[in-house]
């Protein structure tokens, strides 16, 4: 199957490489920089990246487990129209992800009405029914969401998937922010951008709103890792620097008659709030898997009585869980009472034994996932798969039908991006963070933008070899525009320092 020649964001669909008439001025310093000058400049921001230690797994490659991260120094950029119409639809579907899970825990009202079929969410391993009839402080389960976002057309954007449990990402989007602001100060000038400097501000503030009740008036929050082995480590620290907070592995904290306590050097200190990014499994040993050394002992007693807040809340895997959502329409209708503003690419459900039929009948022209995969494991992109490959998910598919979906292969949006013979089309997909506290809903104006180094590709996970660019939300008021401006500002004279 031969996809449709793919729109690029900046050069549109035209043969010539020519800026679309909204993106003149990008276009003008695309045309005035040298390649060799593009290249010096990225070269540059590798090698900050190289001496702040910004790594990222490549699993299953012998030569290095962990590498630089990719980095392309061409900027991709969302009009300031287009950034307010993805801004309501992701409103909108995190507010019904929070009430799906609220629901689920709980009363279980669109299990009752036969919206969703009930096995697919008891007989699914991401549900904890641990956690039933538990609820969050202040009713919040998703505090960060990053939904991944693909656009194939100039009005074409489409969710791919939900993440929900620990999204990771963002201190890509604010490296490779402060990385153009040093280097491409010129485009700053030129196009007024909004700021992103003020994420680990706007987190921090999210965590304290929804501190538990039980808590004084100057709570504790602090950052839950896993331990320096872990791939997304350099996130986890440098978040909890930029926040100002306490980092902390499972030995520092200590669960006594239900109460939350941080191992400190001038004694135990109460924590109130926890933003950890270990998975369910290995929160609380007593709870979910006994042998976990990354957990705290306790710690779902203390959130089960109210004394502590977990960002996100166990459990929330159920949501991002990619049966549920073949299902997203009809939870956002359910939820919302309207139909979803960013709709989901058209997929199937292995489960369902027509969907099954077809897909078998198709392989060669689709997408294939398991529900529970990430990171690129586990798929097939028919159109570039070997006749083995296929053969192989074709004998998956017809052993466990239920563990699969299916999709047609997008013709994904490309962005301009600095090859070994200049210029060329990329494939790039999109993670916006969205910030979900006791006083509402923000959407953080930029995101981090994927993007498939290899000529042709469609995946653009780093895991497989894909890099990160960038991702300019553009202005169109004069008084924001002079906000962000002195953010950046200052932002630079930081680096500089």
């Amino acid at each position: 199957m031969a996809l449709k020649l793919a729109f690029d964001e900046i050069w549109g669909t035209g043969a010539a490489q020519v800026a679309r008439p909204e993106l003149a001025a990008l276009g003008s310093w695309l045309a005035d920089t040298t390649t060799s000058d593009l290249r010096r400049r990225q070269q540059a921001a590798e090698a900050a990246f190289r001496q702040l230690g910004i790594t990222f797994a490549v699993y299953g490659d012998g030569d290095a487990a962990e590498r630089i991260i990719p980095f392309d120094i061409v900027p991709r950029v969302f009009l300031a129209d287009e950034w307010a119409r993805l801004s309501e639809g992701l409103v909108q579907r995190v507010e019904a992800i929070n009430a799906f899970l609220d629901d689920i825990y709980g009363e279980r009202r669109i299990l009752a009405e036969g919206v969703i079929p009930p096995d697919l969410i008891f007989g699914n391993p991401q549900f904890r029914p641990e956690i039933a009839g538990m609820r969050p402080p202040h009713g919040v389960w998703a505090h960060i969401c990053g939904i991944d976002l693909v656009r194939t057309g100039p009005n074409d954007f489409y969710v791919l998937e939900d993440n929900a449990r620990t999204p990771s990402g963002v201190s890509y989007m604010l490296e490779n922010r402060e990385a153009m602001l040093r280097l491409c100060p010129e485009l700053f000038r030129s196009l007024r951008v909004a700021a992103v400097d003020s994420y680990p501000d706007k987190l921090l503030e999210t965590m304290r709103s929804v501190t538990p009740l039980s808590a004084g008036n100057n709570p504790v929050c602090v950052v839950l890792t896993p331990g320096h082995y872990n791939s997304a480590y350099y996130e986890h620290s440098f978040l909890a620097d930029s926040m100002g907070i306490e980092l902390v592995e499972a030995a520092d904290l200590v669960v006594d008659n239900d109460i939350v306590w941080m191992r400190t050097i001038s004694g135990r200190v109460r924590v109130d709030v926890i933003y950890r990014r270990i998975d369910d499994d290995y929160l609380d040993p007593l709870v979910f898997r006994p042998d976990s050394m990354l957990g705290v002992p306790g710690l779902i007693a203390a959130y089960a009585a109210g004394n502590v807040a977990i960002i996100n809340a166990p459990g929330n895997g159920i949501a991002d869980d990619k049966a549920i959502y073949s299902y997203m329409p009809e939870i956002v209708r359910f939820y919302s009472g309207g139909d979803a503003k960013l709709p989901n690419v058209e997929t199937y459900r292995c489960r369902e034994p027509q969907a099954l039929q077809y897909v078998l009948d198709n392989l060669s022209d689709l997408v294939v996932k398991l529900v529970d995969g990430s990171g690129g494991y586990g798929m097939l992109v028919g159109p570039t798969a070997t006749k083995a490959e296929i053969e192989a998910f074709r004998a998956a598919l017809v052993a466990e039908p239920q563990r699969y979906i299916a999709q047609p292969t997008l013709a994904l949006s490309t962005v301009p991006t600095l090859a070994d013979d200049g210029l060329s089309p990329r494939h790039v997909d999109f993670r916006p963070f969205v910030l979900t506290g006791s006083k509402g809903v923000q959407v953080v104006p930029g995101g981090l933008t994927r993007v498939a180094l290899k000529q042709g590709s469609l995946v653009v996970n780093s895991s497989q070899g894909g890099g990160t660019k960038d991702s300019f939300v553009l202005l169109d008021n004069g008084e924001a525009g002079t906000v962000a401006a002195q953010s950046q500002s200052q932002q630079q004279q930081q680096a500089q320092n």
